[in-house]
């Protein structure tokens, strides 16, 4: 009834995620083989030393070699436990490497979006545009401050050498004003006279 109301949970657990829990229970099997042998193997011990106390050396000899193959069977056991924990470390890494990888494709996809967003044309048109931008941004400030422009400077200069060549020509026509006319004709010898006796 409970599926009327609601949808079906999509389970998380993947297929990696099967696995290793899988291999994680194996291990533990092992783990558990191992401590029941360790402990079969100490029972063992503990007869053999009371059989031969009693002098049943046979079947203590006989006890010995069954433990001797137990502990070749656990020193094979830790063997597999070791495979068994390099898989589950080998299969944990691939998935940190898929998520790593995953996160490049990612993050490639996104830069090749960026990048078709921007394209080289329209970028050029915006820095020209920056660029004009700032300069008249740089006029209208030097505008304001008071600072002129190399072609203002020599506007200026060029008005200020035509000033003084008007001065200088209006210093020449008043010192003319000033002076007498100069006599075109030569000073006769009774004027001479004249200017010597005064």
């Amino acid at each position: 009834m409970g599926n009327l109301f609601g949808k079906k949970k999509v389970s998380r657990v993947t297929e990696h995620d099967k696995a290793v829990l899988q291999v994680k229970q194996q291990r533990d099997k092992v783990k558990q083989y191992q401590q029941r042998v360790e402990t079969k193997l100490e029972n063992d011990r503990q007869l053999a030393k009371k059989l031969l106390q009693s002098g049943q050396r046979d079947r203590a000899k006989l006890l010995l070699k069954k433990k001797r193959y137990q502990e070749s069977l656990l020193e094979r056991s830790d063997g597999q436990l070791e495979n068994l924990e390099k898989i589950i470390s080998d299969l944990e890494f691939a998935q940190v490497e898929l998520k790593v990888v995953e996160g490049l494709k990612v993050g490639n996809e996104t830069l090749k979006k960026l990048n078709d967003l921007l394209n080289i044309d329209e970028i050029e048109r915006i820095m020209d545009e920056t660029k004009e931008g700032q300069e008249k941004q740089e006029e209208i400030s030097q505008l304001l401050s008071g600072n002129l422009s190399v072609e203002d400077l020599e506007e200026v200069e060029r008005e200020y050498n035509e000033l003084l060549e008007m001065e200088e020509a209006e210093k020449n026509i008043d010192l003319k004003a000033k002076l007498p006319d100069v006599p075109l004709h030569e000073p006769s010898i009774l004027a001479t006279s004249k200017w010597i006796l005064l």
